[in-house]
């Protein structure tokens, strides 16, 4: 591959960049600059905050992040075998068959021992 193929890439990294720092700057000098009691007070959700802002989250909500991403990472896999599936052939094709059987079994066995719920 020749630094040609990658040009495309490079122009929309370049094009992205440049949106983001226009945004940053757009906001910074053409937001409203009025600053008041009510603008300064935490705001959560359509509620006013109450309680103690420090309070500890439970563990499952770290175990059931953590699953989101294992999942979501895995399924990140599914994207470049998807892509080049027909010069892959069938042996990719039962190479995936097991990925994902594998996926389905971990996510199973996660639904069974209860590593969904939140209460």
């Amino acid at each position: 591959m020749s630094t040609v193929d990658y040009a495309p890439i490079l122009v929309m990294v370049a094009l992205a960049g440049f949106l983001v720092v226009v945004f940053l700057l757009g906001s910074v000098f053409l937001g409203p600059r009025l600053i008041s009691k009510t603008k300064l007070m935490p705001f959560e959700c359509g509620h006013p905050s109450r309680g103690n802002p420090n309070r500890r989250f439970a563990v499952k909500f770290y175990g059931i992040a953590l699953l989101f991403l294992l999942f979501d990472v895995e399924a990140v896999f599914l994207y470049p075998w998807a892509v080049t599936f027909n010069a892959l052939g069938l042996y990719a094709l039962a190479e995936m068959a097991i990925f994902l059987g594998m996926l389905i079994l971990a996510f199973l066995y996660v639904w069974a021992k209860g590593g969904l719920e939140w209460e």
